[in-house]
């Protein structure tokens, strides 16, 4: 779900979901009830793009976020199954396994969006020109640093590897050849292929599932300023990344929890401030962090 940068006046929001029955992907957009932002119309639904179809059950991705720019960036999943079995990671012919940019206050060639001019891809035969990068297995979590406008990508991996990537127009991340910056599989190196190396990444032995925060830009905790706040979905742990993007180097990942209950996601208020969301059978399943006096 992400809310349209001119929400207070028009009160759209976009929602990226996995249709009952079919299980195909759906983009749609909504509109709060005149008179209540806290109140959603149903019947204001609008499909922006969709159905899209997906082959298997897992790695739908869905994260959507709004960049700085005012596109609507949104990742998607290799389309599931082990291995990349139909290949989709560095297939530049479907929208799995890539990152999106649309743009979604104007339509065109009879869509309920358009295609920003500076995509890398627009013109080319035989690539879709929605792709803005690719690669990528499942994106779970993207997120936006407020400040530098950064977009964040934290990409689930199989067999031995969680990585962290930062967007960059055009840009391959590896999948299904890579897995982070390990050749997947045993497969030997394609020098053929330019890559965009991860800024972080862990191995099995740390964590099994990462799940991708946002850039603390909160008042709480200023030592948390400018660090990326993830975590990984099978061990609870939580850590907080630093990156200097002018040297493009990972300054400390400093842990702040060591294991405990899976992290589903993260969220983020207006203030900046920093929340997790955990599976509770009592309903107490939001956190904010403080520091531990």
């Amino acid at each position: 779900m992400a809310f349209h940068p001119d929400y207070d006046n028009n009160g759209y929001f976009f929602v990226n979901y996995t249709r009952s029955g079919d299980g195909a992907t759906m983009i749609e957009r909504y509109q709060a009830s005149q008179g209540n932002p806290d109140l959603a119309n149903p019947s204001s639904a609008t499909t922006i793009l969709g159905p899209i179809s997906q082959p298997f059950s897992n790695h739908n991705g869905g994260p959507l976020v709004f960049g700085n720019d005012g596109y609507l960036y949104m990742g998607l999943g290799d389309g599931g199954g082990r291995n990349d079995p139909i290949g989709h990671g560095q297939d530049l012919g479907t929208l799995m396994g890539t990152v999106i940019r649309i743009d979604v206050d104007k339509k065109s060639a009879g869509k309920n969006y358009s295609i920003p001019g500076d995509n890398p891809f627009v013109g080319q035969e035989g690539v879709l020109p929605e792709i803005y990068a690719y690669g990528i297995r499942n994106p779970w979590r993207i997120s936006v640093d407020r400040t530098t406008g950064s977009i964040w990508i934290a990409d689930v991996g199989q067999d031995l590897w969680e990585e962290i990537n930062i967007l960059k127009r055009g840009a391959n991340y590896g999948w299904s050849v890579r897995e982070a910056s390990y050749n997947f599989n045993n497969r030997a190196a394609d020098s053929s292929r330019e890559l965009t190396e991860a800024i972080w990444e862990y191995d099995h032995r740390i964590g099994k599932s990462i799940t991708g925060g946002h850039v603390y830009r909160g008042t709480a905790l200023p030592e948390l300023e400018g660090a990326y706040l993830y975590a990984d979905y099978v061990t609870g742990k939580i850590w907080a990344l630093k990156y200097d993007q002018k040297k493009g180097a990972v300054i400390s990942n400093l842990g702040i929890q060591e294991g405990g209950i899976p992290v589903l996601s993260f969220g983020q208020d207006e203030q900046g401030e920093v929340y997790y969301t955990v599976q509770s059978p009592s309903g107490r399943s939001i956190f904010k962090f403080v520091r531990d006096e």
